[in-house]
Protein backbone atom coordinates (compact mmCIF):
# COMPACT_ATOMS: atom_id res chain seq x y z
CA UNK A 1 0.00 0.00 0.00
CA UNK A 2 1.17 3.33 -0.78
CA UNK A 3 1.63 6.40 1.41
CA UNK A 4 -0.99 8.06 -0.47
CA UNK A 5 -3.69 5.61 -0.23
CA UNK A 6 -2.42 5.02 3.86
CA UNK A 7 -3.14 8.65 4.53
CA UNK A 8 -6.11 10.00 1.65
CA UNK A 9 -8.81 11.70 2.63
CA UNK A 10 -12.44 10.53 3.41
CA UNK A 11 -14.09 10.86 0.38
CA UNK A 12 -18.01 9.37 -0.20
CA UNK A 13 -20.75 7.77 2.68
CA UNK A 14 -19.20 4.49 2.79
CA UNK A 15 -15.92 5.81 3.78
CA UNK A 16 -17.58 7.72 6.80
CA UNK A 17 -19.71 4.75 7.78
CA UNK A 18 -16.09 2.59 7.79
CA UNK A 19 -14.48 4.88 9.53
CA UNK A 20 -17.85 5.67 12.10
CA UNK A 21 -17.97 1.48 12.56
CA UNK A 22 -14.46 1.31 13.70
CA UNK A 23 -14.65 4.41 15.88
CA UNK A 24 -17.76 2.47 17.48
CA UNK A 25 -15.19 -0.79 18.05
CA UNK A 26 -12.37 1.65 19.69
CA UNK A 27 -15.31 2.96 21.94
CA UNK A 28 -16.15 -0.23 23.13
CA UNK A 29 -13.05 -1.46 23.63
CA UNK A 30 -11.75 1.72 25.40
CA UNK A 31 -15.16 1.57 27.92
CA UNK A 32 -14.43 -2.57 28.43
CA UNK A 33 -11.80 -1.73 30.60
CA UNK A 34 -13.70 0.76 33.34
CA UNK A 35 -10.27 0.71 35.31
CA UNK A 36 -8.40 2.42 32.58
CA UNK A 37 -11.18 4.08 31.40
CA UNK A 38 -12.27 6.06 34.71
CA UNK A 39 -8.36 6.48 35.37
CA UNK A 40 -7.99 8.20 31.87
CA UNK A 41 -10.87 10.63 32.31
CA UNK A 42 -10.66 10.97 36.15
CA UNK A 43 -7.21 11.23 36.93
CA UNK A 44 -6.96 15.04 35.82
CA UNK A 45 -10.54 15.97 37.18
CA UNK A 46 -9.63 14.83 40.41
CA UNK A 47 -6.11 16.35 40.50
CA UNK A 48 -7.64 19.92 39.28
CA UNK A 49 -10.56 19.20 42.23
CA UNK A 50 -8.00 18.79 44.24
CA UNK A 51 -5.27 21.68 43.29
CA UNK A 52 -8.06 24.46 42.77
CA UNK A 53 -9.39 23.45 46.05
CA UNK A 54 -5.69 24.23 48.02
CA UNK A 55 -5.26 27.01 45.47
CA UNK A 56 -8.36 28.98 46.77
CA UNK A 57 -7.69 32.66 45.71
CA UNK A 58 -4.05 32.37 45.55
CA UNK A 59 -1.97 34.19 42.82
CA UNK A 60 1.07 33.43 40.63
CA UNK A 61 3.74 35.49 40.86
CA UNK A 62 5.54 33.71 38.49
CA UNK A 63 2.12 34.46 36.11
CA UNK A 64 1.75 38.08 36.47
CA UNK A 65 -0.73 37.51 39.56
CA UNK A 66 -2.52 35.67 37.48
CA UNK A 67 -5.22 33.44 39.62
CA UNK A 68 -3.81 29.91 40.24
CA UNK A 69 -7.43 28.27 39.52
CA UNK A 70 -7.96 29.31 36.23
CA UNK A 71 -3.83 28.34 35.76
CA UNK A 72 -5.00 24.66 36.77
CA UNK A 73 -8.05 25.16 34.73
CA UNK A 74 -6.43 25.18 31.87
CA UNK A 75 -3.44 22.77 32.70
CA UNK A 76 -5.23 19.85 33.60
CA UNK A 77 -7.06 20.20 30.36
CA UNK A 78 -4.00 20.30 28.33
CA UNK A 79 -3.13 17.36 30.53
CA UNK A 80 -6.09 15.32 29.77
CA UNK A 81 -5.37 15.65 26.05
CA UNK A 82 -1.16 14.50 26.55
CA UNK A 83 -2.67 11.64 28.87
CA UNK A 84 -5.47 10.24 25.99
CA UNK A 85 -3.49 10.95 22.96
CA UNK A 86 -0.27 9.72 24.65
CA UNK A 87 -0.53 7.59 27.40
CA UNK A 88 -3.21 5.62 26.97
CA UNK A 89 -2.90 5.49 23.13
CA UNK A 90 0.96 4.61 23.13
CA UNK A 91 0.32 1.90 25.39
CA UNK A 92 -3.01 0.15 24.17
CA UNK A 93 -1.11 0.08 20.94
CA UNK A 94 2.06 -1.70 22.65
CA UNK A 95 -0.26 -4.26 23.79
CA UNK A 96 -2.46 -4.81 20.56
CA UNK A 97 0.62 -5.21 18.50
CA UNK A 98 2.00 -8.03 21.36
CA UNK A 99 -0.77 -9.48 21.12
CA UNK A 100 -1.25 -10.02 17.46
CA UNK A 101 -4.27 -7.77 17.38
CA UNK A 102 -2.87 -5.41 14.58
CA UNK A 103 -1.71 -8.10 12.56
CA UNK A 104 -5.16 -9.34 12.52
CA UNK A 105 -6.07 -5.93 11.36
CA UNK A 106 -3.87 -5.91 8.80
CA UNK A 107 -4.80 -9.15 7.33
CA UNK A 108 -8.66 -7.89 7.59
CA UNK A 109 -10.23 -5.92 4.79
CA UNK A 110 -10.36 -2.71 6.69
CA UNK A 111 -7.24 -0.07 5.16
CA UNK A 112 -4.92 1.73 7.27
CA UNK A 113 -6.27 4.80 6.87
CA UNK A 114 -9.86 3.66 8.16
CA UNK A 115 -7.70 2.42 11.89
CA UNK A 116 -5.99 5.81 11.85
CA UNK A 117 -8.68 8.11 11.50
CA UNK A 118 -10.74 5.64 13.94
CA UNK A 119 -8.02 5.74 16.33
CA UNK A 120 -7.83 9.74 16.43
CA UNK A 121 -11.51 10.05 16.29
CA UNK A 122 -11.78 7.79 19.52
CA UNK A 123 -9.10 10.52 21.28
CA UNK A 124 -11.33 13.53 20.19
CA UNK A 125 -14.32 11.83 21.51
CA UNK A 126 -12.24 11.08 25.23
CA UNK A 127 -10.70 14.19 25.43
CA UNK A 128 -14.03 15.89 24.58
CA UNK A 129 -15.54 14.55 27.23
CA UNK A 130 -12.85 15.34 29.60
CA UNK A 131 -13.12 18.51 28.40
CA UNK A 132 -16.79 19.38 29.16
CA UNK A 133 -16.19 17.83 32.93
CA UNK A 134 -13.21 19.71 33.51
CA UNK A 135 -15.35 23.25 32.42
CA UNK A 136 -18.27 22.20 34.25
CA UNK A 137 -16.69 21.10 37.25
CA UNK A 138 -14.45 24.22 37.16
CA UNK A 139 -17.15 26.37 36.69
CA UNK A 140 -19.44 25.70 38.60
CA UNK A 141 -17.41 24.09 41.63
CA UNK A 142 -14.66 27.04 42.02
CA UNK A 143 -15.74 29.39 39.58
CA UNK A 144 -13.23 29.59 37.23
CA UNK A 145 -13.70 32.09 34.23
CA UNK A 146 -14.37 29.90 30.59
CA UNK A 147 -12.08 30.70 27.89
CA UNK A 148 -12.45 34.24 26.49
CA UNK A 149 -11.52 33.46 22.87
CA UNK A 150 -13.35 29.92 22.04
CA UNK A 151 -11.81 30.11 18.53
CA UNK A 152 -7.99 29.80 20.08
CA UNK A 153 -9.03 27.15 22.77
CA UNK A 154 -10.93 24.83 20.36
CA UNK A 155 -7.57 25.63 17.61
CA UNK A 156 -5.13 24.41 20.77
CA UNK A 157 -7.53 21.49 20.87
CA UNK A 158 -7.43 20.30 17.72
CA UNK A 159 -3.36 20.74 17.55
CA UNK A 160 -2.43 19.15 20.42
CA UNK A 161 -4.90 16.44 19.64
CA UNK A 162 -3.31 15.50 16.51
CA UNK A 163 0.12 16.12 17.96
CA UNK A 164 -0.17 14.22 20.88
CA UNK A 165 -1.77 11.81 18.80
CA UNK A 166 1.31 11.03 16.26
CA UNK A 167 3.50 11.15 19.27
CA UNK A 168 1.59 8.27 20.56
CA UNK A 169 1.62 5.89 17.82
CA UNK A 170 5.26 7.15 17.50
CA UNK A 171 6.32 6.16 21.16
CA UNK A 172 4.53 2.56 20.77
CA UNK A 173 7.09 2.15 17.87
CA UNK A 174 9.85 2.26 20.10
CA UNK A 175 8.46 0.41 23.15
CA UNK A 176 9.90 -3.37 23.26
CA UNK A 177 6.57 -4.97 24.50
CA UNK A 178 3.87 -5.24 26.64
CA UNK A 179 5.63 -5.39 29.88
CA UNK A 180 8.03 -2.12 29.15
CA UNK A 181 4.48 -0.16 27.87
CA UNK A 182 3.18 1.40 31.21
CA UNK A 183 6.28 2.04 32.77
CA UNK A 184 8.21 3.72 30.24
CA UNK A 185 5.77 5.73 28.92
CA UNK A 186 4.32 6.38 32.57
CA UNK A 187 8.24 8.00 33.14
CA UNK A 188 8.55 9.65 30.29
CA UNK A 189 5.33 11.92 30.59
CA UNK A 190 5.46 12.37 34.57
CA UNK A 191 9.09 13.89 34.23
CA UNK A 192 7.86 16.21 31.30
CA UNK A 193 4.94 17.02 33.26
CA UNK A 194 6.91 17.37 36.08
CA UNK A 195 9.54 19.60 33.86
CA UNK A 196 6.71 21.46 32.36
CA UNK A 197 5.34 23.24 35.45
CA UNK A 198 1.56 21.43 35.09
CA UNK A 199 1.53 21.04 38.90
CA UNK A 200 2.88 24.58 39.65
CA UNK A 201 3.21 27.06 37.14
CA UNK A 202 7.28 28.03 36.61
CA UNK A 203 8.83 31.15 35.90
CA UNK A 204 8.85 31.83 31.77
CA UNK A 205 12.58 32.44 31.67
CA UNK A 206 14.01 30.19 34.09
CA UNK A 207 16.91 27.74 33.46
CA UNK A 208 13.77 24.57 34.14
CA UNK A 209 11.37 26.41 31.51
CA UNK A 210 13.89 26.54 28.99
CA UNK A 211 14.69 23.03 29.36
CA UNK A 212 11.08 21.84 29.30
CA UNK A 213 10.35 24.43 25.99
CA UNK A 214 12.37 21.73 23.99
CA UNK A 215 9.75 19.36 24.35
CA UNK A 216 5.53 19.52 23.88
CA UNK A 217 4.29 18.99 27.04
CA UNK A 218 5.11 22.49 28.08
CA UNK A 219 3.74 24.10 25.05
CA UNK A 220 0.59 22.01 24.99
CA UNK A 221 -0.15 23.51 28.79
CA UNK A 222 1.01 26.78 27.75
CA UNK A 223 -1.67 26.82 24.38
CA UNK A 224 -4.27 25.71 27.12
CA UNK A 225 -3.59 28.20 29.55
CA UNK A 226 -3.64 31.40 26.61
CA UNK A 227 -7.56 31.02 26.01
CA UNK A 228 -8.07 31.28 30.06
CA UNK A 229 -5.77 34.18 30.47
CA UNK A 230 -7.83 37.61 30.25
CA UNK A 231 -4.66 39.61 29.74
CA UNK A 232 -3.89 37.62 26.91
CA UNK A 233 -5.79 37.47 22.92
CA UNK A 234 -6.35 34.00 23.59
CA UNK A 235 -3.70 32.33 20.98
CA UNK A 236 -0.22 31.00 21.42
CA UNK A 237 0.90 30.85 17.73
CA UNK A 238 4.74 29.85 18.68
CA UNK A 239 3.21 26.88 20.62
CA UNK A 240 0.91 25.52 18.20
CA UNK A 241 3.46 25.89 15.40
CA UNK A 242 5.79 23.50 17.73
CA UNK A 243 3.42 21.17 18.46
CA UNK A 244 2.63 21.02 15.12
CA UNK A 245 6.72 20.14 13.91
CA UNK A 246 6.54 17.68 16.83
CA UNK A 247 3.50 15.72 15.21
CA UNK A 248 5.09 16.03 11.96
CA UNK A 249 8.27 14.37 13.36
CA UNK A 250 6.35 11.68 14.67
CA UNK A 251 4.39 10.66 12.08
CA UNK A 252 8.06 10.74 10.03
CA UNK A 253 9.11 8.46 12.87
CA UNK A 254 6.03 6.25 12.94
CA UNK A 255 6.07 5.31 9.26
CA UNK A 256 9.50 4.02 9.26
CA UNK A 257 9.22 1.98 12.30
CA UNK A 258 5.66 0.81 12.44
CA UNK A 259 5.04 -2.53 12.43
CA UNK A 260 2.15 -4.86 12.65
CA UNK A 261 3.24 -7.99 13.93
CA UNK A 262 4.76 -8.51 17.34
CA UNK A 263 8.46 -8.05 17.85
CA UNK A 264 9.40 -11.68 18.06
CA UNK A 265 7.92 -12.22 15.22
CA UNK A 266 8.94 -9.48 13.23
CA UNK A 267 12.30 -10.94 12.28
CA UNK A 268 15.02 -9.40 10.12
CA UNK A 269 14.89 -5.14 9.62
CA UNK A 270 13.57 -6.09 5.25
CA UNK A 271 10.68 -7.97 7.83
CA UNK A 272 9.90 -5.41 9.77
CA UNK A 273 9.93 -2.64 6.84
CA UNK A 274 7.26 -4.98 4.66
CA UNK A 275 4.93 -4.73 7.33
CA UNK A 276 5.66 -0.91 7.94
CA UNK A 277 2.75 2.15 7.99
CA UNK A 278 2.42 3.02 4.81
CA UNK A 279 2.95 -0.41 3.09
Amino acid sequence: MSATAAIRPIRGVDDLRLVGRQIRYEQISFWLNPISAIFTIGFSVVFMILLEASAGSSRSSNLANLKLIQYYAGGFIAYGVMSTCFNQLAISLVVRREMGLLKRLRLSPLPTWALFAAILGNAVIITAIQVVALLLIGRIGYHVVLPHNWAAFVVALVVGVVAFTAIGIAMSTVIPNQEAAGPLVSIVFFILLFLSGLWYPIAAKSGLAQIASVFPVRHMILAMLAPFDPRKSGWAGNDLLIMAIWGVGALLVASRRWAWAPRAAQGSGLTRRRLGLFR
